[in-house]
């Protein structure tokens, strides 16, 4: 095996200088592929770890030795949520919450740091005075689900009012005193969402990833078909070849995989900054471990390994077909029918299809599209070679009818990726629909029994805080009442002192407006456009990446045709409009299909959030995509210039 390797690495050395750029070509593609799938694999390895570090505060009810109280409650400031977790001690030596050196005693107040760093910016009366007591210390990050999350940790005694509250008549996400027997908790149903997100967004990103990889080892396949068809020829059996290709795909491919990880680690800072779930990340959640990294560095070299020797067939069984420039047969219809099978599942899905179910569909929609359009790009060669009136039409059409893969490897990046646009751009959840909730009203949850003299107090605190407002009670919920103090004003500086004045009139409970019970609610909407926003970057740098590469690649698999026919009397120009016909032709066919393919998978999906932002993301999309072929067959031209003016290169 040893000498196997020693081979394959004199082979790549020896290949010359247009040889080693093929093979840097496809070690570039490598770690485009690799640092991705390691951001993949990092989100969702970091929404369960986020999952993880907010369970706590969801508290499981203790069926025998609870140990301590727990409560919580969200409050909120300068627009914020702030989640208050009161806890009592049932007995000496209850276990500290997480992120916490010890629990906390009665009328200590531990503060997140980011809670912290506001009470001190803010004037007292709009927070600082709402947590009163000693101070315990800061929250450590095992309890935060982002750095800038807003949370507060209050030592109660048991006996305590609000250790024997009950559940507030609103406010969803309020938690009653709850005896516990351990800081363990559940992962709430906000949690379990953004992983199934994370889930289905790795799907969009994993696939075309899988797919730009497999590419990869096929780069420059023609100099190494021709290569491994010689030495074929010379005696070398068919176990030696697919050896030998194994040995230079994975060499290349591992080299592409490091580099690729290095990549991701200097994204890494970058990558913490993006907001989703109410805040950037911690830079620990960026980084997978040290197993999955180690696991994707042997897979992904496998991987082209594998992808390498399938296209040794020809090789391996004719290798003077090979040499002969033989045309390969048509590929089958089957392809479509496979497609077609897909699709026909999809009406099937909807709102209560399983994850695992989505999921599968949606990957082998992605490997359908995938399948067919080597078949499409035949298809359009015939069609073109048929109809041509210019040499350049000519030669295009027969370019694609030749070699349908590789005119396919050039344009799936963006193909695939219109696919993500199609499927995300029905999606998109309209912006705007936060802003049209109330603000300037404050609703308390009030015991009915105690209403009359609580809206009287409440009267009392607004006054003594300068704050103008009128205290009303009406119905709420079943037979509780709500305290309604209305400000006549959105001002979140009013607001958050009428706020303050109010905390504690009712152990447990926060004021809040109908815009704060909307926010929760509303902002996994945001955080959608953020994914559509990250996943759609991710997916054009790998189309343009993909295009870009294979465009060079492609030139240097032709060098030698493209030399002779420029020496012959071809002009450039009619080379580079045969070259950009069989790139932009497909792209424009298989570009819109995947398009449309994908809006056909979301509209299982879609039928309650169609807007127009959908349709300007569709828009930029396809604006871009065109775009970034366009610029990467503009930037391999001066290779084609290159080649043509070799027209006796050097032989591998």
């Amino acid at each position: 095996m040893s000498g196997i390797f020693g081979l394959a690495w004199r082979l790549l050395r020896g290949g010359g200088r247009r040889g080693m750029l093929g093979s840097a070509l496809t070690v570039v593609a490598v770690a485009v592929s690799t640092s991705l799938l390691l951001f993949a694999v990092a989100a969702n390895l970091a929404f369960q770890g986020r999952a993880d570090r907010e369970a706590w505060r969801n508290p499981v009810a203790a069926t025998r030795d609870a140990v301590a109280i727990q409560a919580v409650h969200l409050d909120h400031v300068d627009d914020r949520p702030v989640t208050v977790v009161d806890v009592a001690a049932l007995e000496p030596g209850a276990p500290a919450p997480p992120g916490l050196a010890r629990f906390p005693a009665p009328g200590e107040v531990w503060l997140s740091p980011a809670l912290a760093d506001l009470a001190k910016r803010l004037p007292a009366n709009r927070l600082a005075d709402r947590f009163q007591g000693k101070g315990g210390g800061l929250i450590g990050d095992a309890a935060l689900v982002h750095p800038d999350e807003l949370v507060a940790v209050r030592g109660q005694a048991p006996g305590s009012p609000v250790m024997t509250a009950g559940l507030a008549v609103d406010g969803h996400d309020d938690i009653a005193p709850t005896k516990i027997s351990g800081f363990t908790g559940t992962r709430t149903d906000n949690a379990i969402g953004y992983q199934i997100l994370a889930l289905i967004a790795s799907v969009l990103m994993v696939v075309p990833l899988l797919v730009f990889g497999g590419a990869a080892a096929r780069l420059t396949v023609a100099r190494r078909d021709q290569r491994l068809a010689a030495l074929r020829l010379v005696g070398a059996t068919p176990g030696q070849v697919v050896a030998m290709t194994v040995a230079e795909a994975v060499i290349t491919a591992f080299a592409g995989a490091v580099l690729g990880a290095a990549l991701y680690l200097l994204m890494t800072p970058l990558l913490t900054r993006i907001e989703i779930g109410g805040g950037p990340w911690f830079v620990a959640d960026t980084w997978p471990g040290v197993l999955p990294v180690l696991a994707v560095l042997v897979v992904v070299p496998l991987l082209v390994g594998l992808s390498a020797v399938v296209g040794l067939r020809r090789v391996v069984v004719s290798p003077l077909g090979v040499a002969k420039r033989e045309t390969p047969p048509a590929m089958r219809f089957v392809r479509v029918v496979a497609l077609l099978a897909v699709l026909a599942v999809v009406p099937t899905l909807g709102m209560g299809a399983g994850v695992g179910v989505v999921t599968v569909v949606l990957s082998l929609a992605f490997l359908a599209v995938n399948l067919v359009g080597p078949w499409v790009v035949g298809l359009l060669g015939r069609i073109v070679a048929a109809s041509a009136r210019r040499p350049a039409g000519l030669l295009a059409g027969r370019r694609m009818i030749d070699d349908p893969r590789a005119a396919w490897r050039t344009v799936s990046g963006v193909a695939l990726t219109g696919f993500v646009a199609g499927f995300i751009g029905l999606l998109t959840p309209g912006a705007g629909l936060l802003g049209q909730a109330d603000a300037t009203n404050l609703r308390l949850a009030v015991p009915p029994a105690k209403a009359a003299a609580l809206s009287e107090q409440a009267r009392e605190r607004l006054a003594t805080a300068g704050v103008r407002a009128t205290v009303t009670v009406k119905a709420g919920g079943g037979r509780g009442k709500v305290l309604v103090a209305a400000l006549g004003t959105s001002d979140v500086a009013v607001t958050d002192r009428a706020r303050t004045a109010l905390d504690g009139l009712v152990p447990g409970r926060s004021a809040t407006t109908a815009a704060d019970d909307d926010r929760s609610g509303f902002r996994i909407l945001d955080d959608v456009r953020t994914g559509t926003v990250t996943v759609l970057a991710v997916s054009f740098l790998v189309a343009i990446a993909s295009a870009g590469i294979t465009a060079a690649s492609s030139i240097l698999d032709r060098r030698q045709t493209y030399a002779l026919l420029h020496l012959a009397g071809t002009p450039m120009k009619v080379l580079d409009a045969a070259r950009r016909t069989e790139t932009l032709l497909p792209l424009a066919v298989m570009g819109g299909g995947a398009i449309a393919i994908g809006m056909f998978c979301a509209l299982p999906f879609a039928l309650s959030t169609m807007n127009v932002s959908g349709l300007v993301t569709l828009l930029v999309c396809v604006g871009l995509g065109f775009a970034g072929v366009a610029a990467a067959g503009a930037a391999s031209a001066p290779l084609l210039r290159s080649v043509t003016a070799n027209p006796a290169p050097r032989p591998d």
